[in-house]
């Protein structure tokens, strides 16, 4: 439940959440209770990026001329916006910043390479401590990458601590830019891991040929045809068939790779249409697959809202019952924010923020880069 009244609970243990993913929009942000279980949603705020913003990140994510200069530039610039939705989700629940413990932020990533070692994400977590007079902790996925794991997906953690039920075997659904699966089994360890495209190639089609930012409820998807050749090809992507723990991005899934395996004259519809299928698809395939038979699938993240998709997901899942994790006490929208509040705490109290299971690390470690106030 979320509530924008004034918190003045004496009693409360306040952290705030920023989260930017690969679909490159913005930035959500909320203030959380944790001395409630499940943590209470004070406020939520969410801050568009500006235009030129998405393309100039996607500039970083190929090698180019003085990319360093560039990409210092833009961490400053996002360490500004993160302060600014830190203020408005302040504001919106007559809060003041010495009242958060600290603020848990993702950062921007544009890059993610585990196999060679290393991802990145933009933010300047010092300059946002110095603007917010709140400490920052960032860095979260390092630490689980030098421990051998893939460095994500971090949310799992977190669902299994708020969304697990001892009787109901149940699957929580991330989808963002990618997407991924927290898989959570009564009796069985927590596992998770991403489960390839989400929205990241929807987007990126219908910006391209409309201008809209995106596919609301599928309309443009639904209104076209699956190509069967193009959606063969794209199933083909060898991250598909690879076991868990994996974790992708844009450096398997991005449009250069969707248009290799165009022919040229397929109407955009219709890929549109085809992408869809893929996200479905890829998603339905790594749940019978790796999960065996959910009795409910939570969807969290931006694809929530994606009727077509969910209505995709639920003919090829008859047999689960899929509704978005609002029917759980947390709505879809901030699930994801939520989670990286969480992770702060966990590393304030010394506490792991990883699941090995889910990442393939050697063990359980504390994540998480502290920069004080």
């Amino acid at each position: 439940m979320t509530s924008d009244k004034p918190h003045k609970n004496a009693t409360a243990d306040l952290y705030v959440g920023l989260m930017s993913g690969t679909s490159l929009d913005g930035v959500d942000a909320v203030l959380a209770d944790f001395g409630t279980h499940p943590p209470r949603l004070i406020a939520t705020h969410y801050l568009p990026y500006p235009r030129e913003l998405p393309e100039r990140l996607l500039d970083l994510q190929e090698k180019g001329f003085d990319e360093l200069h560039h990409a210092a530039l833009i961490g400053n610039e996002i360490a500004h916006l993160y302060h600014q939705a830190v203020e408005a989700v302040l504001e919106k629940a007559g809060v003041l910043a010495e009242s958060i413990h600290a603020v848990g932020c993702h950062g921007q990533t544009i890059r993610h390479n585990p196999h060679d070692g290393y991802t990145l994400q933009l933010g300047n977590p010092a300059l946002l401590a110095e603007l917010s007079g709140i400490s920052i902790v960032v860095d979260f996925r390092n630490r689980d990458m030098a421990a051998g794991g893939q460095g994500a997906p971090l949310v799992p953690a977190f669902h299994d601590v708020v969304f697990r039920s001892p009787e109901v075997h149940r699957i929580i659904l991330n989808v963002g830019g990618i997407a991924n699966v927290t898989n959570l089994n009564p009796g069985s360890i927590t596992k998770g891991f991403d489960t390839g495209p989400g929205n990241i190639l929807l987007d990126a089609w219908v910006q391209r040929h409309t201008g809209r930012v995106f596919d609301e409820d599928g309309k443009w998807a639904s209104s076209g045809h699956v190509i069967p050749r193009l959606l063969d090809a794209l199933l083909a992507h060898p991250f598909l068939d690879l076991a868990p723990p994996k974790s992708c991005g844009r450096e398997q899934f991005n449009i250069d790779w969707l248009e290799s395996n165009l022919v040229g004259g397929e109407p955009a519809e219709d890929v549109q249409a085809t992408l869809l299928e893929l996200s479905a698809r890829s998603i339905a395939s790594a749940i019978e697959r790796w999960c065996g038979k959910p009795e409910e699938l939570a969807v969290c993240g931006g694809g929530a809202h994606n009727e077509m998709l969910l209505r995709r997901l639920s003919a090829l899942l008859p047999r689960t019952r899929i509704q978005t994790s609002d029917i759980l006490g947390i709505e879809a929208d901030w699930v994801e924010a939520l989670a990286f509040a969480w992770l702060a705490r966990q590393t304030l109290h010394g506490l792991p923020g990883n699941l090995p299971s889910v990442t393939g690390a050697k063990g359980a470690r504390i994540l998480g880069a502290i920069y004080p106030h």
